[in-house]
Formats: C-alpha cells, sequence, structure tokens
C-alpha cells in the first residue's frame, strides 16, 4: 500500500491540475565558446601627406602604440613613454639575453633603431610621429596576414603584431635593399612609411621594380634580382641597372623616389 499523497494518485481534496508535473523546460543547446575580442582599433589621423606626412595616434585609457626611437614629434603630457629594446622578447630564463641580440641584429644589418619607445596613456591622450625622411604614412590594418617591409619602412604599431628579421641574401643586397627583410605578422595596426609616395600594385605574374623603389609586399610572392634588360649596354647606359622581378599573386608596395639616387645626386655637391 502506498502511503497517501504518494505515487499516482493525489491527496484527496488536493486538485488534480495542480498535483501534475509539468515537464522540465528545454535547456537550449550550448553555444560554441566566442573567440577573444581583437583589440580595437587605434584612431589616428595623418595629416601633411603625402609629402610631408605626420600620424597622430590618440590613446584611450589602456591602449598603447610602440614607435621607432627618434619619431616622437610631440605628446600630451599624459601620455607616459617607456624605452625597450627593439625585439620580442620570449619567456624563458634567456629571454632578456634573446632580446639584446635580437635587437642589436636588427640595429646592425636591419637598419632598424636599438631601441624603440613605447607609449600608454592611463587616462588617454594623443602622441604625434613622424618619419625621419619626407614621404607617405601609409596605415594596414592587420588581420592575421604577413607583410615584409624593406629596411626603413616601418613606422609604428599596436596589438598583437609579431615582428621577425627576414634574411634577404645577396639578392637582398643587390636590390639595396640591405642584406635583411622586416617581416610582420598578427593582429594591430601597422603604419610603414617611405621616401616619396607609396604606391600600391596588385599583381598576378611577372612584375619587375627598379632597385631603390621597394617598401615591401605581402601575398603569395617572390623574387629575384635580373638586368632591366638590353644587354650590357642596358645595365650600364639606362640608369636603371638591376630590377626585381617578382612572380606569384600579391601586392607591391612602391616608393616614388630613391633615396640611392637622391644620395648620388647630393655627393658632388659636398664640399670635399
Amino acid at each position: 500500500m502506498q502511503p497517501e499523497g504518494q505515487g499516482g494518485h493525489p491527496p484527496q481534496g488536493m486538485p488534480q491540475q495542480q498535483f501534475q508535473q509539468q515537464p522540465a523546460p528545454a535547456q537550449a543547446p550550448m553555444q560554441p565558446a566566442a573567440p577573444a575580442a581583437q583589440a580595437a582599433p587605434l584612431r589616428h589621423e595623418i595629416t601633411h601627406g603625402p609629402s610631408f606626412a605626420m600620424l597622430r595616434c590618440d590613446l584611450a585609457p589602456g591602449q598603447s602604440v610602440v614607435a621607432e626611437a627618434g619619431a616622437m614629434v610631440a605628446r600630451h603630457s599624459g601620455v607616459a613613454m617607456e624605452v625597450k629594446m627593439n625585439a620580442n622578447p620570449s619567456a624563458g630564463i634567456w629571454a632578456t639575453i634573446k632580446a639584446f641580440f635580437i635587437a642589436f641584429v636588427r640595429k646592425l644589418v636591419g637598419g632598424e633603431t636599438f631601441f624603440v619607445n613605447h607609449f600608454t596613456a592611463p587616462q588617454g591622450g594623443s602622441v604625434w610621429i613622424a618619419p625621419t625622411l619626407a614621404g607617405q604614412i601609409s596605415h594596414r590594418r592587420m588581420q592575421g596576414e604577413t607583410i615584409t617591409l624593406s629596411t626603413g619602412a616601418y613606422l609604428a604599431s599596436n596589438g598583437n603584431l609579431e615582428i621577425k628579421l627576414k634574411f634577404g641574401g645577396l639578392k637582398s643586397l643587390l636590390a639595396k635593399e640591405g642584406a635583411f627583410f622586416l617581416q610582420i605578422s598578427g593582429h594591430g595596426d601597422l603604419w610603414f612609411t617611405s621616401y616619396g609616395g607609396i604606391h600600391a600594385v596588385d599583381i598576378n605574374g611577372p612584375f619587375m621594380v627598379d632597385n631603390g623603389h621597394l617598401v615591401g609586399f605581402e601575398g603569395n610572392l617572390n623574387f629575384n634580382i635580373r638586368s632591366v634588360g638590353g644587354g650590357m649596354m642596358g645595365l650600364v647606359a639606362s640608369g636603371e641597372g638591376l630590377v626585381c622581378e617578382f612572380n606569384g599573386q600579391g601586392r607591391v608596395y612602391l616608393q616614388s623616389r630613391n633615396l640611392g639616387a637622391l644620395v648620388g645626386w647630393l655627393t658632388p655637391l659636398l664640399p670635399r
């Protein structure tokens, strides 16, 4: 015998509809965890371009920007500056030694400064940045891709970007781009500069760039060094010398002026 009030019959005097069990509410299917939010783009403005461009970065509380040493023009008093080695230190006991070595190599053969400046603004503020040479500043919002820059083209960045040296070998030296390139990948804001204006060309197949006019490239591209054509006369008398011949599909960034040509023009005018 079942005790009163248990089992399949309601206790006497209790309405049946109050005793019936309600079905459990259906549970919503589990949603996959949302990916970690990327850092918000840094508010900025590029002025006085393209010939004498200057970059202004507006830092919200908690944001920061990294710039080449000597590139700062001005900053609000609430913006703090910290000098760090121009390297990405990794975890481990040899992190400091490794960071120092990488920074030294980048200065010696990569043409970049030994130190960089990290700007932060606990209460918000702005910092103004300008390159050494007269030219344009280009902004690139990185979304995980990779861009390769020539010596001296890097100006500033923020976010989770990894900057590594890429050995260019003899062909890089012949292209007058230095022995190393800078290879930048990750997520964040990147600003790079040139001598003269920057012109982007999307290519799919062979494409030639006069040495000294290359700012950088991205995509599935590789390049070799070759003569401009026309045999020995073309190499010697054309004034073009060697060129970088790209193959593949991607984007090439050109600069409208050649620093080597400027040096060659100025050298005879300097006092001896």
